[in-house]
C-alpha cells in the first residue's frame, strides 16, 4: 500500500516537472492556452457570479444582527469585506473552480485516452505533454485568480445589497468604509495563494485524466478522483498559506 502510494507520488512529480519543461519550450501553443482560458475564465462567470453575490449577501444578513447588538454596525462593510478578501472568497471560488473547470479537465482528458486520441498523438510525433496538459494548466493557474478578484468585487456588491434592505446607505460611503479597513498585506498573500490553488486544481485534474485506466469507468473514476483531490489540495494550500502569513505577519 505504502509502495503503490509512494510510486504514486514520484509519477505525481515527474508529470508536474514535465509539465513546467514544456511551458519553456518553443514554439508554445498560444492558440489552445486562449481556448482554455476562455472555458476555464468567462464559461465559469456565471456559476462564480451567482455564488459570490450570494455570499455577501449572506454573510452581511447573518453578521449584521450581532454587530448591531454589540453597537458596532459601522464596522461592517470593513469586516465583511475582509473575510470574503482574505479567506471565504479565494476558498469558495476555488472550490467551485475545481468543480467546474476541474472536473471538465479530467473527463476531457481521460475520454481522450480512453479513446486512444493520446496515443495517437505520441505515436506521430507531437507532445500531448505540451499541447493538452500544458496549456490547461497555465490557464487554471492564471483565470482563477482573475475570477477570484471578481467574485470578491461582487460579494461586496451583494454586501451593501444586503445593508440597504435594513438601512439607507450610499454606496461610496459603503466602499469607503470596506476599503477602509483593508491593508496591502490583506491583499498581497490573498491572491498569491489563488495562483497556487489554481496550479493545483489543473496539474492534478489533468494527471488523473491523463494517467486514466481504460474503459467508461475510468472516465468517472478520473473526474471524481480531480475533484475530490483538487479541493483537498485547495484547503492543503490555504493551511500553509496562512501558517506562512502569520510567520512573517
Amino acid at each position: 500500500m505504502m509502495e503503490k502510494f509512494f510510486e504514486e507520488i514520484a509519477k505525481f512529480s515527474v508529470f508536474t516537472t514535465k509539465t513546467i519543461h514544456f511551458v519553456f519550450i518553443k514554439p508554445f501553443e498560444w492558440k489552445e492556452f486562449i481556448k482554455q482560458s476562455y472555458i476555464a475564465g468567462v464559461k465559469t462567470l456565471g456559476l462564480v457570479s451567482i455564488t459570490a453575490f450570494i455570499m455577501g449577501l449572506v454573510l452581511t444578513l447573518q453578521t449584521r444582527p450581532v454587530l448591531v447588538k454589540l453597537g458596532a454596525e459601522s464596522i461592517l462593510p470593513g469586516m465583511v469585506f475582509i473575510s470574503v478578501l482574505r479567506e471565504i472568497g479565494p476558498v469558495i471560488i476555488a472550490l467551485i473552480f475545481a468543480g467546474k473547470v476541474g472536473s471538465g479537465i479530467g473527463a476531457e482528458l481521460s475520454s481522450m485516452r480512453v479513446t486512444e486520441q493520446i496515443d495517437a498523438m505520441e505515436v506521430s510525433g507531437t507532445y500531448p505533454m505540451k499541447y493538452l496538459v500544458t496549456t490547461r494548466v497555465l490557464a487554471a493557474t492564471f483565470m482563477l485568480p482573475a475570477l477570484v478578484i471578481y467574485g470578491d468585487l461582487l460579494a461586496l456588491l451583494g454586501s451593501y445589497l444586503g445593508i440597504i434592505l435594513n438601512v439607507n446607505m450610499s454606496i461610496l460611503l459603503f466602499f469607503r468604509d470596506a476599503f477602509d479597513m483593508i491593508q496591502f498585506d490583506d491583499i498581497i498573500p490573498a491572491t498569491i495563494k489563488t495562483f497556487f490553488f489554481g496550479f493545483a486544481i489543473g496539474i492534478i485534474s489533468c494527471y488523473k485524466g491523463y494517467y486514466t485506466n481504460r474503459g467508461a469507468e475510468g472516465v468517472g473514476n478520473a473526474t471524481n478522483a480531480a475533484v475530490v483531490l483538487s479541493s483537498l489540495s485547495i484547503f492543503i494550500l490555504d493551511l500553509i498559506a496562512v501558517q506562512i502569513t502569520e510567520i512573517f505577519s
